[in-house]
């Protein structure tokens, strides 16, 4: 039966049972990271060897709780990130049905590359931009003050910057996506560009932890970049469709 002939209640209950699915591959997921929680926090410490002088370079916790919370939080976050690919599944799967084969076609080519650059970005993060911004604030101290890092403190810092670097990843997915389906015209994209540089900077100052211009420009880079790549797929998203459906898609979007 198609989506739109079909009652009201199933759909509820079609979305009910994705959700149920999704949820528990997520608590599984959860579990299984929390029984690797070593292996993944000393990943995440990977990029910091030398945290502090004083404890053989390993963090510190000053609560009885902290380092049950710390392994938790990094546990639930990589039980989500392993279970992003299985929810946006059954989403698509979910909303396949009410829309066209064009919109199908379009929807399930975009997903992979949707989770891919949210990876790419995460990695970009953990293997370029962390090592940096993590030896200026070891340094930045220089002979005042020694540091003494928390593993609460330090988990907080990497999950922030990692997650909002995999989000940044997304930028060109969604240009070629707004260009597609036209709400948004490559003509508008081209035109913001000095926005976007802009946009790009305060991103990078919001991303980063630190004041370094380096820092913030390693974060900012790559997202001028993403733009640009994301300028060139609108274009590509927008050949072939009718001048009036263009020209009117570009004056709604401005």
């Amino acid at each position: 039966m198609p989506r739109s002939e079909m009652p009201f209640m199933s759909h509820i209950g079609e979305l009910k049972r994705r959700m149920i699915w999704s949820a528990l591959f997520f608590v599984v997921a959860t579990g299984v990271s929390l029984g690797f929680h070593r292996q993944i926090l000393k990943f995440l410490l990977a990029p910091a060897d030398d945290l502090n002088a004083f404890t053989g370079g390993l963090p510190i916790f000053t609560d009885l709780t902290e380092f049950w919370g710390a392994a938790v939080k990094i546990s639930v976050l990589t039980g989500a990130m392993v279970s992003l690919p299985f929810f946006l599944l059954q989403m698509s799967l979910f909303v396949a049905p009410g829309l066209g084969r064009k919109e199908r076609r379009w929807l399930y080519f975009l997903l992979p590359f949707a989770i891919a650059s949210f990876f790419s970005g995460v990695m970009f993060g953990y293997y370029v931009l962390l090592p940096p911004a993590i030896n200026f604030l070891l340094n930045f101290g220089g002979d005042v003050a020694t540091p003494l890092i928390r593993i609460g403190s330090y988990v907080n810092l990497v999950t922030m910057l990692l997650f909002w670097m995999g989000l940044s990843f997304e930028l060109p997915i969604v240009m070629f996506f707004l260009a597609k389906v036209g709400i948004v015209t490559p003509k508008a994209f081209g035109g913001k560009r000095k926005y976007a540089v802009v946009g790009a900077f305060i991103a990078g100052a919001m991303i980063t932890p630190t004041f370094d211009p380096v820092n913030q420009a390693l974060v900012a880079g790559p997202i001028i970049v993403l733009y640009e790549v994301g300028y060139w797929l609108s274009r590509l998203a927008a050949h072939g469709r009718s001048p009036k459906a263009v020209d009117a898609s570009g004056k709604a979007s401005l």
